[in-house]
């Protein structure tokens, strides 16, 4: 019933009252209401109504009053579960009984009096659950801190000046990294009394250099040296002494309760919870996120307004933060970098994940794109992971859950670079670099200093998973967006990216690139205009719609490594840097079967001889020259089929010429080829539709399967062929069949690889092309994906 009332009909669709969330349709809808947010939410709201239904308030107490005082006398009453007290003033406390009988039995007690105090009593106040949305004046802070820097910046000599104004005016302040050392310190204190010899290491944001105004403390609390002396505690008592530890200290402690060597982190987590909440002075909102990848404790310090994680199993991280200390201290150019950088996204709304998780770019991989990419300027400003490697000494050789992590402890180790390019010239470098970098076929791999092909992750070895080293245990999660960790190179940390917020970060780096060539950027308005970092930090306007390419419409298919089936991730693996020559051939096979199979178009008796022999385009061997840029090569496929204009032969075959002859002269009849540096040919059908095979399709499909299906329109050919079969048989055909031509082209090398397909109607006297292609727009695209998804 409470479902029910969630959820209220609206103009728009639907919207969910609990979620804060609006879906346009049933199908959405039901999926929502299955998903991981709205179950969530659902449980916590009812956990916190049964913690209201069986809760008293009680105030009165005193600071000194201890929880063991209240839970030792509102037991006459019932069985006590929880008491929670407010430790910052100690004024109030919750008590929490397993049965209402005891809320029923102290509330009809007349009086309640302890220890000389007078106890007030009362039902707990009964409060709606409602979501609040983290940081949602993130935007409007951000244009306030933009209108503030922005005559600052404006009064700068170059951009360098601005760029060093921005990383000054933005990072964390003494006093800040103080308060922040004092509380670990508190930090520190609290759990070595119930952790012996634990030990609190700061990591992140906060103490890698690269910090920010409130940005998150991130702690890990080291146990080991905690397992060991409860091991030692377990000895027989006359090896140790009995009643005590070796060094004196009373093994009678929180460790009796649990066993760390056994604890899964989220018991342990728990137990650091229990902690922060009763042992931690102005610590509230403390919350255990056992979801996580890897699970931590949540709190917030409100003296310090601070959001804080702790967690138990994240070793790497901290070497990760030393490596980006390192970084930062044998190169004074990152940090300007880095700081510019991070803004602009925020600007351009490209990163900055409110509750942690989400779509965005977060600011560790930010910092890694930065470092990639000046690892690869000419020469190198910043030196890869294997190198600094290697220029460390014995002593500073580190492995962490068997990953190598090792490097030079000190910046003066590393030899300083040749690279003079002043912060303006670094900064427009970077958006050319991506602007340009092809980044669903690449593996940004830091640790290389240079972009892995994707072919090397497509292919998993059941075999090798089951070797005992760590980089063969585990493989990245591939997604538009493939950056790896420089030392945990199983985890992508851009791995939450999905492929619209990868294009929208390489859009905008395209429009940053354009604009940085210009006068605007590089030197000051003379009038007192907006220039320099000014203009590419505003907002950008409204977005211009799309040009067609001469007359052409486009759909663009991406490559999506996780979208396709394992027997064609293992063939594209095979074929190595070639691989998307293949992978075009089974997306124009794919496209051919939409049209032919699902959507009842037929080819154009021209088409037929578009193709032929003189025609046909190369096909080089995958394994050698296929490595060349795509967009400079005619490497298509011949036509042998007298139903398609696509050839059917195997990938890395090419025309023979004849013996004795050179490549300048072709075979008697045939037309000379084109030279390598030629227009490529584009495969391109003609076809015909006779149907209005578009209009009506949803309420087809409903009929057909008479029930709800959540499945998007495009996910089942075999439901896609008998709702076109359905439209066939019961719509009379066009009077003027819409024919049209489609081109295909796969371009990848300078940009993202994906396939463009570029449709221009041929004939169309009704007017109906623009309303098919309009569908076809969305259509396509999900059902060549499909069909990819099972391919054999």
């Amino acid at each position: 019933m409470e479902q029910a009332s969630d959820i209220k009909t609206t103009p728009r669709g639907f919207y969910c009252t609990l979620c804060n969330v609006y879906v346009p349709n049933q199908a959405s809808l039901e999926q929502h209401v299955k998903g991981r947010k709205h179950q969530t939410l659902s449980t916590v709201r009812t956990t916190r109504k049964i913690q209201e239904e069986h809760s008293v308030f009680v105030s009165g107490i005193k600071p000194d009053t201890s929880q063991a005082d209240l839970t030792e006398y509102f037991q006459q009453f019932g069985p006590v579960t929880d008491v929670i007290m407010d430790k910052d003033k100690g004024v109030y406390a919750i008590v929490q009984f397993s049965e209402t009988d005891g809320i029923q039995a102290t509330l009809s007690c007349v009086e309640h009096r302890l220890k000389g105090l007078k106890l007030r009593v009362k039902p707990r106040e009964k409060k709606e659950f409602k979501l609040i949305p983290k940081n949602k004046k993130d935007d409007q802070n951000l244009l306030q801190v933009f209108e503030r820097v922005k005559p600052e910046l404006c009064q700068m000599l170059s951009v360098d000046a601005q760029m060093q104004h921005v990383m000054e005016r933005f990072q964390l302040g003494e006093n800040e990294k103080k308060a922040r050392g004092l509380l670990i310190q508190l930090l520190q204190e609290v759990f070595i009394e119930f952790f012996p010899d634990s030990q609190i290491l700061p990591f992140g944001s906060s103490v890698n250099t690269f910090g920010i105004h409130s940005c998150d403390l991130d702690l890990f609390l080291d146990l080991e040296n905690t397992k060991v002396f409860q091991a030692r505690a377990k000895l027989p008592t006359e090896q140790t002494g009995e009643g005590t530890s070796d060094d004196g200290r009373s093994e009678d402690s929180i460790l009796s309760d649990i066993d760390l060597s056994t604890a899964s982190p989220v018991e342990v987590l728990e137990l650091v919870a229990a902690i922060l909440n009763r042992c931690v002075p102005s610590v509230h909102k403390v919350h255990v996120v056992s979801s996580a990848r890897l699970p931590v404790v949540k709190f917030h310090h409100r003296e310090l307004n601070l959001q804080g994680d702790i967690t138990i199993n994240n070793r790497l991280a901290v070497r990760n933060t030393r490596f980006l200390q390192l970084c930062s201290g044998m190169e004074s150019r990152l940090r300007p970098l880095v700081y510019t950088v991070r803004f602009w996204v925020k600007q351009k709304e490209l990163a900055g994940n409110p509750s942690g998780a989400g779509f965005l770019l977060n600011n560790y991989a930010l910092t890694l794109l930065v470092i990639f990419y000046l690892q690869n300027c000419d020469p190198a400003v910043l030196p890869t992971v294997d190198q600094l490697k290697d220029m460390a000494c014995e002593e500073e050789e580190c492995v962490i859950e068997g990953w190598n992590c090792t490097f030079p402890s000190q910046p003066i180790a590393v030899p300083p670079s040749r690279n003079t390019q002043d912060l303006c010239s670094l900064l427009a470098g970077f958006f050319t670099f991506y602007a340009q970098f092809d980044f669903v076929s690449s593996v940004i791999s830091v640790r290389e200093g240079h972009a892995l092909p994707i072919t090397d992750f497509l292919s998993q070895n059941k075999e090798e998973e089951e070797q005992p080293t760590k980089t063969q245990q585990n493989t990245p999660k591939l997604g538009p967006l493939n950056l790896l960790d420089p030392f945990e190179l199983s985890h992508n940390v851009a791995g939450n990216l999905t492929e619209r917020s990868q294009c929208s970060f390489q859009r905008e780096c395209q429009e940053a690139e354009k604009y940085c060539r210009s006068l605007q950027y590089q030197r000051k308005s003379t009038k007192g205009k907006s220039w320099g970092l000014v203009r590419l930090f505003s907002p950008h306007g409204e977005v211009t719609p799309a040009k067609t390419d001469q007359g052409f419409l486009t759909i663009s298919i991406p490559f999506k490594s996780a979208m396709l089936s394992e027997s064609l991730r293992n063939q594209l693996s095979v074929a190595g840097e070639g691989f998307r020559l293949l992978w075009f051939q089974k997306v124009c096979s794919a496209v051919e079967g939409v049209f032919q199979k699902v959507l009842r178009c037929s080819l154009a008796p021209s088409t037929d001889s578009i193709f032929t022999s003189d025609s046909a385009v190369e096909m080089e061997s995958a394994s050698t020259s296929l490595n060349t840029s795509i967009n400079e090569r005619s490497d298509y496929i011949d036509s042998s089929s007298e139903a398609s204009p696509l050839v059917k032969a195997a990938v890395g075959t090419k025309r023979l010429l004849s013996s004795g002859s050179d490549d300048s002269v072709s075979p008697q009849g045939k037309r000379p080829r084109l030279g390598r540096t030629g227009k490529p040919i584009s495969p391109h059908w003609i076809w015909i539709q006779r149907h209005k095979v578009w209009a009506g399709r949803r309420k087809v499909r409903r009929e057909l399967i008479k029930e709800t299906d959540a499945r998007p329109e495009g996910s089942c050919m075999e439901l896609e062929s008998q709702v076109t079969a359905y439209i066939l048989d019961k719509e009379a055909e066009l009077k003027d069949p819409v024919e049209f031509k489609v081109e295909s082209q796969v371009v990848g090398g300078t940009e993202s690889t994906k396939t463009v397909l570029k449709f221009r109607p041929t004939s169309d006297k009704e007017g109906l092309f623009q309303d098919f292609f309009h569908f076809l727009e969305v259509f396509l695209p999900k059902m060549v994906e499909t069909l990819l998804e099972k391919e054999v």
